[in-house]
C-alpha cells in the first residue's frame, strides 16, 4: 500500500488502499471543504502537522436504533443530576476534550489548528456537541460531526464519573429520534461497544455512508427534541 500526499487538490484517494493502520494520506489543509469531503468519504483527520488521514478496517458504529442500554447505564440516566443542551458551547466542549488527560496518551491530537477546524465547522452547522453541566458547570460532553443520517463521532471528556456515558447516550437517543442511521465511532473502546456498537468491514461502511449522505443534512444549531434523561424504552 502507498501512503498518499495530498497537495492543494480538494481531492482523496480511494479509501480502500489505506494501509493496515488505516493511514491513508498525509497533508492537505483543514478547511470546511476539505473536511466534510473527508467525511463524505470515510475518511478522517487525526494528529500530526500536516494532518494524517484515515479511514480503518473494520470501523465500529453505533446504530441508534439498535442502541443497548444496560441496567448501569440506566441507572445512570434515571439517577442522574446532570443538565444536558446540545450545542450550547461548543468551543468549550472541544477546548476540554483537547485538554483532558488521557491515560496511555502522550499528549492530545487536538491541535490548536484542529481546533479551529472544528470550531468553523461549527459555525457552518456541520460539528455539533452534548454538554453534561453540574451546578451550571461543565462537567463532560462529546463532539462531532453530522453529514445526512450520519454522525461522526470525534472525542469526549468527562471530570466526573458518568458525565460522557450520559451525554453519548442522551446523543444516540435523540438520533433515534430523528431516525438516524449511525454513529461512526471510528475505533473499538468497550465503553462503546457496551452501547452495542459493531465492527464493520470497511465495504460495508462506505455502502451504508454512501446511502445515509443521500438523506437531507440536519445542519445548523441542534437542541434536544426529547427528554435526553426519561427512562429509554
Amino acid at each position: 500500500m502507498t501512503v498518499y500526499r495530498l497537495g492543494r487538490s480538494l481531492a482523496f484517494p480511494d479509501p480502500e488502499e489505506a494501509e493496515e493502520d488505516g493511514l491513508l494520506a498525509v497533508g492537505g489543509d483543514l478547511s470546511p471543504e476539505r473536511l466534510l469531503l473527508a467525511y463524505s468519504n470515510g475518511i478522517f483527520p487525526w494528529q500530526g502537522s500536516p494532518p494524517l488521514w484515515f479511514s480503518p478496517d473494520p470501523r465500529w458504529v453505533i446504530e441508534p436504533a439498535r442502541l443497548r442500554i444496560d441496567r448501569s447505564a440506566r441507572r445512570a440516566l434515571a439517577g442522574s443530576e446532570l443538565e444536558l443542551e446540545m450545542d450550547r458551547d461548543f468551543p468549550a466542549v472541544i477546548r476540554a476534550c483537547a485538554a483532558i488527560e488521557r491515560p496511555g496518551q502522550d499528549g492530545t491530537w487536538i491541535t490548536p489548528d484542529m481546533e479551529a477546524a472544528y470550531l468553523r465547522l461549527h459555525d457552518r452547522g456541520w460539528a455539533h456537541s452534548v454538554e453534561a453541566r453540574s451546578g451550571g458547570g461543565l462537567v463532560g460532553g462529546v463532539y462531532g460531526v453530522s453529514l445526512g443520517g450520519a454522525f461522526f463521532g470525534e472525542s469526549m471528556f468527562t471530570l466526573v464519573p458518568g458525565a460522557s456515558k450520559v451525554a453519548l447516550i442522551a446523543l444516540l437517543l435523540q438520533m433515534r429520534d430523528w431516525g438516524f442511521d449511525f454513529l461512526d465511532c471510528q475505533v473499538h473502546t468497550e465503553h462503546v461497544e457496551r452501547l452495542g456498537a459493531e465492527a464493520w468491514p470497511r465495504a460495508r461502511f462506505l455502502a451504508r455512508l454512501a446511502e445515509s449522505l443521500e438523506r437531507p443534512p440536519r445542519r445548523g444549531r441542534w437542541c434536544f427534541e426529547i427528554d435526553p434523561l426519561a427512562a429509554p424504552a
